[in-house]
């Protein structure tokens, strides 16, 4: 019972400077923690905030990148506007959406992508981390090839199952990958960030991390030891027909 009201008083706790400050969620604390660790967006930056709802990260990108830059955020649900950022509804991972995102950006590179996406939540653990974690490589493979060289990617994971091949997939194309769990993220929640610095897009030719990462994936949840042929057996025995047959 004490674990449990302190965690729900540090949440109250995010939940209140939250709404001090003018954030939308508590989640805004969870970017800002990012930034501060690792200094991924800067001024007059172009960002894509991928399940930008409800426009939390879209407000604290806005104020990093300042009036020279801009911030495109994308999410199933609508949001209320951003001053400066340009916030679509739609499904990231659907054409239509995609090429709104390119008409925005008008051919200029991303900076930075920054995903705190996450799927319809079934309570079937399996499912959901499976679908999440497929979700995340689909993020990769649009807008890898719209990234700068150096930019950033930064998305939200779910501990567990395919994080291990997920990240092996991306490592080709930065030169930096790691995980990294912000103090405003609960004590309870499986949650973590996949970090990607300094993007290298001379490696990026064959882009395919859904592939690679399913592929992976596979390879270890069916296992990679192929069973042998079993040995042939001789045998003396055999049919003989009786007289008259």
């Amino acid at each position: 019972m004490a674990d449990h009201w302190i965690e729900n008083h540090k949440r109250d706790s995010w939940r209140r400077q939250a709404k001090a400050s003018g954030y939308r969620a508590r989640s805004a604390f969870k970017l800002k923690q990012i930034q501060e660790r690792f200094g991924l967006i800067r001024q007059g930056d172009i960002i894509l905030d991928v399940g930008c709802h409800p426009g939390g990260w879209a407000q604290v990108a806005t104020e990093l990148v300042g009036k020279e830059g801009w911030v495109i955020g994308v999410d199933l649900e609508a949001c209320q506007p951003v001053e400066g950022s340009i916030l679509l509804v739609g499904d990231i991972t659907e054409p239509h959406t995609q090429e709104r995102v390119l008409h925005e950006l008008q051919g200029r590179p991303l900076n930075a992508v920054v995903s705190d996406i996450s799927p319809n939540i079934t309570g079937k653990w399996d499912m959901d981390q499976a679908v999440a974690m497929t979700l995340v490589a689909d993020v990769f493979d649009f807008s890898l090839p719209l990234l700068c060289k150096g930019g950033s990617f930064t998305s939200k994971m779910f501990q567990g199952v395919g994080v291990e091949e997920l990240i092996s997939a991306v490592k080709p194309f930065f030169s930096d990958v790691r995980r990294f769990s912000p103090h405003a993220s609960r004590n309870s929640s499986s949650e973590v960030y996949l970090i990607c610095r300094n993007f290298m897009p001379w490696k990026a030719r064959k882009l395919a991390v859904r592939e690679d990462y399913e592929k992976a994936l596979n390879l270890k949840l069916s296992g990679d030891d192929i069973a042998e042929a079993p040995d042939i057996v001789t045998s003396s025995f055999s049919v003989r027909k009786k007289k008259g047959e």
